[in-house]
């Protein structure tokens, strides 16, 4: 409708705008799509520098009515905060803010919504970014990486994963572990999915498959070592809204659908 705000998803395969995709069909928000396909290097094509100068994704433009130029937001944490404040329509995404009595005053917020506010600037700030390292060193054991160089480059590779990438992966799955066990529900911050949640979605089941690969647990395996958080990441599959967000991907990417970024 022309009195409404036109939102564009501008999604690239193997990225974190599937949790973007998620949160629109959580809350039900009518939007358009614009596909886009890493290139053989894995890297986004260069259209997408057409809609925000870093080239990266997710990114997602409002066309508000009566506007000649749409407005374009980037980074999944604030992305999630913006449709959250102006599209819920009603459905909360987060714990209630303030302790009875408490509105307004320092230090007057709930435990949950501490929690969830803090959990929104941890995934980017904190865990995802030893994820794009593993990633990025997964790459140099590749076929992508030339025969004979790929040997020494696999050492150093498996040298830093280990050293640093597996170590900082423990510590983050711990916490995780621990924050599910204080949280007084199935979620991170209580008894109801919140926005942590579905941001968290993505670098824990796009790394779901690679933690046993990194290096040995204290159990032997990720899953043994940290159960709540994979039995955590089975509700995240089980809701609703990422089963409807999975669906999306393989209607408009020919059936296809990969959270973990693949070369043409």
């Amino acid at each position: 409708m022309a009195d409404q705000p036109k939102i564009t998803l501008h999604w690239l395969d193997g990225s974190r705008a599937h949790s973007i995709l998620w949160l629109l069909e959580e809350l039900e928000v009518p939007y358009d799509v614009e596909i886009y396909h890493r290139q053989s290097n894995m890297l986004a094509p260069p259209e997408l520098e057409k809609i925000h100068p870093l080239g990266k994704s997710p990114v997602i433009t409002i066309q508000a009515p009566g506007a000649s130029e749409p407005t374009v937001l980037a980074e999944s944490g604030f992305i999630f905060q913006y449709i959250c404040d102006h599209f819920a329509q009603g459905k909360s995404l987060a714990p209630k803010r303030w302790k009875d009595g408490q509105e307004g005053k320092l230090l007057g917020e709930t435990e949950a919504w501490m929690r969830y506010t803090y959990l929104l600037h941890y995934v980017e700030g904190s865990f995802m970014p030893n994820l794009v390292m593993y990633l990025v060193l997964s790459a140099l054991k590749s076929d992508q990486v030339p025969f004979l160089i790929r040997p020494i480059s696999s050492i150093i590779a498996n040298r830093v994963i280990s050293t640093f990438v597996f170590r900082n992966i423990k510590k983050h799955l711990g916490f995780l572990e621990q924050q599910l066990e204080t949280s007084g529900g199935d979620f991170l911050t209580g008894p109801d999915l919140t926005a942590a949640d579905m941001l968290m979605s993505y670098p824990l089941l796009a790394g779901k498959s690679g933690f046993d690969g990194m290096g040995e647990f204290a159990r032997g395996t990720a899953k043994e070592s940290y159960p709540k958080v994979y039995a955590y990441m089975d509700r995240l599959e089980a809701q609703n809204g990422w089963k409807k967000a999975v669906q999306k991907t393989k209607e408009f990417d020919n059936g296809k659908f990969s959270l973990v970024p693949r070369p043409a």
